[in-house]
């Protein structure tokens, strides 16, 4: 079996999410088997539910909240949740795996670590993994075959504009 490889979408600019989402509509194109586990999201994004109705098996967080805004109860409540989203996505068989804002979850110590890590072991047996969002570890820089930073030079948020539904969420 040949080794698959473990792509890292992070940086401060748009489209971490878009890539990885992208790269699922190509596998499932493809016939592959294609799970999702969104940290730190509620699963509601436009893409999603297309996602699902073409075969991925999507985990998402009820719970979804900025970090900051998080109580200690609530810190402790996501990581619960993570940590056996995740652990039922690796009991499900896949081709590609993707951990939309595992950087975050694993900086600010919402999912564990270790299975965060064994998740993206999983290469080494012939999956593909992804790992998205801002500030990656740095085991996650080492791991990683590819590297792809997005790096926002310019956004409408910063000139108050809000995020539109169908194009940014």
């Amino acid at each position: 079996m040949s080794n698959g490889l473990i792509h890292l979408y992070h940086g401060d600019g748009k489209g971490k999410t878009t890539a990885a989402m992208g790269l699922a509509v190509r596998a499932l194109g493809c016939g592959r088997r294609v799970v999702i586990v969104q940290f730190l999201k509620d699963g509601t994004s436009g893409e999603i539910a297309l996602l699902r109705r073409c075969g991925a098996e999507v985990h998402a967080c009820p719970n979804a909240k900025f970090t900051w805004l998080m109580t200690e109860a609530e810190r402790t409540e996501a990581r619960q949740h993570n940590t056996a989203a995740l652990r039922a996505a690796l009991d499900t068989p896949f081709d590609l795996l993707v951990l939309d804002e595992a950087c975050a979850a694993c900086r600010h110590q919402l999912v564990d670590e270790a299975l965060l890590r064994q998740a993206a072991a999983m290469a080494k047996q012939g999956r593909e993994v992804v790992l998205t969002g801002r500030d990656p570890a740095p085991w996650m820089q080492e791991a990683a075959d590819y590297s792809t930073e997005l790096r926002a030079v310019r956004h409408p948020y910063t000139q108050g504009i809000p995020a539109r539904e169908g194009i940014e969420y």
